[in-house]
């Protein structure tokens, strides 16, 4: 494979699915990674001109680096790897569990900061590599819910701003920082409506705003360790819980 290429973890749905679609009509070759979603990761690579599937568990790491090695020797210009695939399973602030601790640690800071380690020591891109680890603007409107992925976005944010201290030449690090943008956890699509308007904004920010993003800092000017929020100003404000719960107290 010679066209410039992208890795998105997690894409066979969600925001991943809009990732790699964006990717995808700007003439990216786009690997789809995913675990249990083949089959929607199989329907999303038949719509796209130009796609393979990976399939890994990302709480194993052994099998992702794996992963990532043998599509540095496949693909003759990967020049992208997404980082959006994560865990999103509630913990208390005052009571974490620790397996849900573990596995959020593991799937969404750990496996990321060694895939994107590779990445960038053995893809064979000559245009540069670009990391683009997907975090969330609740890092920089904190809250105590949702404590082990919270913790585990934060390790994900430090991890690859100490990998953009790291990079040379073309190579880049970035991280990307969603606010809410699809119904989560067990919110219903009326609850999603309306809690994910609790932005400065007042709207509701989409997924495909998302993926343009992603696009742009795959192949845009910016510096290496740059922040990019794509949350209609949600992380400007204090809010004391996560908006799954604000709106259902009837917070305004």
């Amino acid at each position: 494979m010679r066209r410039k290429a992208v890795l998105v973890t997690g894409g066979a749905k969600r925001l991943g699915a809009a990732i790699c679609r964006r990717f995808a009509e700007a003439g990216w070759h786009v690997v789809i990674h995913c675990h249990n979603s083949v089959d929607a990761a199989q329907d999303l690579a038949g719509e796209l001109p130009s796609a393979q599937i990976v399939r890994c568990d990302l709480a194993d790491s052994e099998a992702a680096a794996g992963m990532v090695r043998a599509l540095a020797v496949e693909l003759e210009d990967w020049r992208c790897l997404v980082n959006s695939a994560s865990v999103f399973s509630p913990d208390n602030v005052t009571a974490l569990d620790p397996e849900t601790n573990r596995t959020a640690m593991r799937v969404n800071a750990a496996t990321p900061a060694l895939m994107a380690q590779i990445f960038l020591a053995k893809s064979r891109s000559k245009a540069g590599r670009r990391v683009v680890q997907v975090t969330d603007q609740k890092l920089a409107n904190l809250n105590p819910d949702f404590f082990s992925y919270s913790m585990s976005k934060a390790a994900a944010d430090c991890a690859a701003r100490m990998l953009a201290m790291a990079t040379e030449g073309l190579d880049r690090v970035y991280t990307l920082a969603p606010g809410a943008i699809l119904a989560s956890h067990d919110q219903s699509a009326e609850e999603a409506e309306r809690s994910h308007k609790l932005n400065l904004l007042r709207r509701r920010t989409a997924a495909s705003e998302v993926a343009e993003a992603a696009l742009f800092l795959a192949e845009g000017p910016l510096a290496s360790g740059e922040t990019l929020y794509v949350d209609s100003g949600q992380h400007l404000l204090s809010q004391p819980r996560d908006v799954i719960y604000l709106e259902r107290e009837g917070e305004d």
